[in-house]
């Protein structure tokens, strides 16, 4: 689903373009990775590695930090969709880690925490209820089931080599990073002053730390959790920053079971038990903290153009996929592509005379060219990658023989 967002005011002169990249765990990952790779082939004179800023809030920051330290959707997709990347080895583990600390440190606490409860009974037996007796023992609950660390340790050597920074200072772009002070409620901004000192690592470390999940992380006294807490996009940031065109994707959006799906039109979400009640619960306050956002914008910032690219509500490939399987990770990102480029050929006459404003042109022969899609994109690339080392080692040859020649 694509809707655009038309200015008031077009500017005249010069085009800022940036991408703002919103949370859903590894399906969100998903989805925006095929998102991205669409808009790349689709859209003429667009470099997602070369914006005027980037904005990225829970898995979100992720790709964001990647596309503002040179990774195409391509290279991204290497590395944690089909983990082929020689440079760095990805697996599911490194989400899904046991949080043996966070386990260790409550099940510490137990002793002291019995106590104090059998303390608080025997003061007044007969007046206390079961729930009463037992609520001094929830802070032995751990805040999370899965440990974030291996995740940072990936991120940090991802941007540690090949000339790119995890270091927001040294970027040469543009890089937002949004969490939550879990303590105070308040948005924090990594990559702003005062805040850009902090690992980009860590940062992603701390926007992704979803409650329930993986435990909040300390950063300089303070503890944070996921960015989209608080709001959903954050494109404001990009927006204030004087963008003039933005790239909003959020993966994550209510399902309308009563259009049918995999479901009759009177399909009731509650027959597939409390995950599917939760995550409807969790997508549906996502979405509608979104369109209030989306909402403000259009009266905040009157001379920007607002691109916003989410899944079908009634898509239920994105709602009912098990995010931890390896071979849905292959089929989602090719599902997200491919419904893309729907949307964008289903708005090419809205979409043309705005990309235009921007210098961009909309591709209409790809778009047009049923015989794309992502893991095609990848065997591309793969040969094109196969023939510039080939070309390489012909060309070193050939200088080795000039050289001994010469000697």
């Amino acid at each position: 689903m694509l809707t655009p967002q038309l200015a008031e005011r077009p500017r005249r002169k010069g085009t800022r373009i940036a991408i703002a990249l919103a949370g859903g765990g590894p399906l969100g990952a998903f989805f925006e990775l095929g998102a991205l790779q669409a808009l790349t082939e689709s859209i003429g004179g667009l470099d997602l590695n070369d914006l005027r800023g980037y904005v990225g809030v829970s898995s979100g920051s992720m790709l964001a930090a990647g596309l503002a330290n040179g990774l195409t959707p391509l290279d991204m997709a290497r590395l944690i969709i089909t983990n082929e990347s020689a440079e760095i080895a990805a697996h599911p583990g490194i989400f899904l880690h046991p949080a043996w600390p966070e386990f260790a440190s409550r099940a510490a606490r137990l002793p002291a925490l019995a106590t104090s409860m059998l303390r608080y009974y025997a003061r007044a037996p007969l007046s206390r209820n079961f729930a009463e007796v037992l609520d001094p023992l929830t802070a032995a609950l751990p805040n999370g089931i899965f440990d974030s660390r291996p995740l940072e340790q990936f991120m940090r050597k991802v941007f540690s080599t090949r000339g790119r920074s995890n270091d927001f200072r040294k970027l040469d772009r543009r890089l937002y990073i949004v969490a939550t002070d879990l303590n105070t409620g308040e948005t924090a901004r990594f990559g702003e002053p005062g805040m850009d000192h902090v690992p980009i690592s860590r940062a992603i470390q701390a926007s992704t730390a979803l409650p329930g999940l993986y435990p909040p992380v300390e950063i300089d006294g303070r503890v944070y959790a996921d960015g989209a807490l608080l709001r959903t996009m954050h494109a404001s940031l990009v927006l204030a920053d004087g963008a003039d065109l933005v790239f909003c994707i959020n993966p994550l959006v209510a399902y309308d079971a009563s259009r049918g799906g995999r479901h009759k039109p009177d399909g009731d979400l509650t027959d597939r038990g409390l995950a599917v009640v939760l995550g409807q619960t969790f997508r549906s306050l996502i979405q509608s903290r979104m369109m209030v956002g989306m909402a403000g914008y259009g009266s905040r910032f009157p001379e920007s153009d607002i691109l916003l690219l989410e899944p079908d509500r009634d898509d239920a490939e994105m709602f009912f996929a098990n995010v931890f399987r390896y071979a849905d990770r292959r089929r989602l990102v090719d599902h997200a592509y491919q419904r893309v480029r729907r949307d964008l050929k289903r708005h090419m006459s809205t979409l043309e005379p705005m990309l235009k404003r921007h210098g961009l042109t909309l591709r209409r022969s790809v778009l047009m060219d049923e015989r794309r899609s992502f893991h095609a994109s990848l065997e591309l690339q793969r040969d094109a990658n196969a023939r510039v080392l080939q070309d390489l080692d012909r060309t070193l040859k050939r200088l080795q023989r000039l050289v001994a020649q010469r000697a």
